[in-house]
């Protein structure tokens, strides 16, 4: 396929465009919250853990509003989130007429960035987003909207100050630093607040003979092996996709199912209806959709199983659940009611667990946060183990203290990754409302930092003294006429 700019100023062009529209609606935001200073420090307004799409949002809707804020992120520059270095799908599986992470600025569109370089024609002829294109676009929506991300930055602890404000240790290329903030957001993604979920089976593996689909690791390692592949979702089908590619001798999908999941229903249910309103259900109507849309599980995209489907050395093995595993000379004997496969190698697509204790950063947290276990008791036969590890999180995306718990300054960590399904639906970190979910959170802090000061900003008021009538505008009049000549 051949590219061809519609226009001679390209990418140039489009960003002069997208300043323009910037100017017009008078963005990014005047600063005006009140520092706070703090041994001689100015605090961060608002610290964001994350730098990758939902760090980004986040940040440029709170700038939007005057607010300001900075990213830290443990990857390299432009290696941020899973597209560039976990992700193994050939392309998005989200529509590529969504717009994403552009808070409603047409020039801020993927589909602005990609006719900036290679035309309209190309876009109608695109079906999906490549992942890497979708990567260097992110890059690009970084530099233009100016976000104040420090990268290689690994947070170690986050500590709740008594004097209201929050300390995040960090560990940066210069070494160990100490930064204050007023407000964190956790934009940390899929395993936010946990990382990855295994059966209990997968204790009989020994390590080198394992990974997960959401590992850093190496597929051309599995040149020549037998593969397993443990699940049937959209990571399953790119890590068998992947391992085939790479070379491996065979690839069997080890599916517990009978049938692999054929509809999506969560796509089948998205309206700004329910982007809007989720948040405002009652708790019952919030798990009853949560959980059927758990159990129903979603599809693998078509054109992952495909990928998958056109190897000859790959099969799908439905009705497979796993009975036992023995491990014998660096052979893994894997046995289901169909029989045992022999399998050199074992990749776990076992999807994430919210778990506090795969992250030693949240520790002082973990005791305080109240959960939708201890906010709502299911009906029989609704139990749900990721509902009820989700946090039980306030109007503002905020966490909130379990019953008897006195910590108020937990209400300053916002978690705008995975985890606030429960409480606000899917917009903290899917690709089509994350502009909605940013720009909520954003409102929610900017109205709390403004309740914090009031009287400051009441003494601004009573301060303000800049005239709009210098007095000589208008003569005074006189006394008015006698009655009756008027």
């Amino acid at each position: 396929m051949s590219y061809h700019p519609p226009e001679k100023d390209g990418l140039p062009g489009l960003e002069a465009r997208l300043q323009e529209d910037l100017s017009r609606l008078d963005l990014p935001g005047k600063d005006w919250v009140q520092p706070r200073v703090v041994d001689g420090e100015r605090l961060l307004d608002v610290a964001i853990i994350g730098g990758g799409m939902a760090g980004l949002t986040a940040a440029v809707a709170l700038r939007n509003l005057g607010v300001r804020a900075c990213n830290f992120d443990r990857a390299p520059a432009g290696f941020e989130g899973p597209w560039a270095t976990t992700a193994r799908m050939e392309t998005l599986r989200s529509p590529k007429q969504l717009t994403g992470p552009a808070l409603g600025l047409p020039s801020l569109t993927f589909r602005a960035w990609f006719e900036a370089q290679y035309g309209r024609q190309e876009w109608e002829a695109l079906d999906k987003i490549p992942r890497l294109q979708w990567m260097d676009y992110l890059r690009w929506y970084r530099k233009v909207m100016n976000v104040d991300v420090r990268n290689e930055h690994h947070v170690r602890h986050v500590h709740l100050h008594p004097d209201n404000y929050l300390e995040l240790t960090l560990q940066a290329p210069e070494g160990q630093k100490v930064v204050a903030a007023r407000r964190l957001i956790l934009a940390t993604g899929r395993d936010g607040l946990g990382g990855p979920g295994y059966p209990a089976f997968a204790d009989k593996v020994p390590a080198h003979l394992r990974a997960h689909s959401s590992d850093f690791f190496d597929y051309n390692t599995l040149a020549g092996k037998r593969v397993g592949v443990i699940g049937a979702g959209a990571s399953a089908m790119d890590s068998a996709a992947t391992a085939l590619e790479a070379g491996a001798r065979s690839v069997d999908m080890i599916i517990r199912r009978n049938e692999i999941p054929r509809i999506n229903k969560g796509k089948g249910s998205g309206s700004p209806g329910l982007v809007h309103g989720y948040a405002g259900l009652s708790d019952e109507w919030k798990w009853r959709i949560r959980h059927y849309i758990n159990v129903q599980q979603v599809p693998p995209p078509k054109g992952s199983t495909l990928r998958v489907a056109s190897h000859h050395n790959a099969r799908f093995n439905v009705g497979c659940p796993v009975q036992d595993i023995d491990v014998r000379e660096d052979v893994i004997y894997l046995t289901t009611p169909k029989g045992t496969f022999v399998l050199d190698f074992l990749i776990f697509a076992t999807g994430f667990n919210i778990d506090w204790h795969l992250r030693p950063e949240y520790a002082e947290l973990a005791p305080l946060v109240r959960t939708w276990a201890q906010r709502y008791q299911p009906q029989p036969g609704q139990e749900d183990a990721e509902l009820a590890a989700c946090p039980d999180l306030g109007p503002g995306f905020e966490f909130q203290p379990r019953t008897g718990v006195d910590a108020p300054g937990l209400a300053h960590i916002h978690c705008f990754s995975y985890p606030a399904v429960a409480s606000h639906g899917t917009v903290s970190g899917d690709i089509p409302a994350i502009s909605e979910g940013a720009s909520a959170i954003a409102r929610a802090i900017a109205g709390s930092l403004y309740q914090e000061d009031v009287a400051a900003y009441y003494a601004q008021l009573e301060a303000y003294a800049e005239p709009e009538l210098d007095g000589d505008e208008w003569t005074a009049a006189g006394p008015p006429l006698p009655v009756e000549a008027q």
